[in-house]
């Protein structure tokens, strides 16, 4: 016969037996979790994120006093068509930018990756920007614009290949 002694002392055995059979799984799940796919894709896109939040910031800031040093900057951080386009009209840019003589500091206020193809190396990244326009001559601005922007993977990491301007209000 068992008395309630015994039959609190059984219970608790087999509270601890099925505690430690979840802990058991858990310490599974979290194994099987840090050795899965999903680990390296969330790092991959960690990297785009990080890596376009940089381009972009790079992409909207330029000394108008040094727009040669902004350009090559620029060029940096991109890579295939847009590269291309920068290289052809780098010259004509430096020359507008010095004499229009307003300097830009860019700032990504947030962004996310909305694709993100590790096989292909390509990601799309979508972003807001707040740009701190100075110029020669008036007084200081802000303007905040949105992009989203094309990048691929390259040896020096995650390069933009297209940037596009997002108007206020699209989808």
């Amino acid at each position: 016969m068992v008395g309630p002694r015994s039959g609190r002392r059984l219970l608790g055995w087999a509270a601890l037996v099925l505690a430690a059979g979840y802990c058991l799984l858990a310490a599974g799940w979290y194994w099987q979790a840090r050795s899965a796919d999903d680990l390296a894709y969330g790092r991959a896109r960690d990297a785009v994120l990080a890596q376009g939040r940089t381009a972009l910031t790079a992409l909207n800031t330029v000394d108008a006093g040094e727009a040669e040093t902004g350009l090559r900057d620029w060029l940096a951080v991109t890579t295939g068509p847009l590269h291309e386009q920068l290289q052809r009209t780098g010259t004509a840019d430096a020359t507008t930018l010095r004499q229009a003589g307003t300097s830009a500091h860019g700032t990504v206020t947030d962004a996310a990756v909305t694709e993100l193809d590790t096989r292909a190396g390509t990601a799309r990244l979508i972003a807001t920007v707040s740009v701190d326009l100075t110029p020669k001559a008036g007084s200081a601005s802000t303007d905040r614009k949105r992009f989203e922007a094309g990048l691929a993977r390259t040896a020096d990491g995650w390069k933009v290949t297209s940037l596009t301007a997002v108007p206020v209000g699209a989808s």
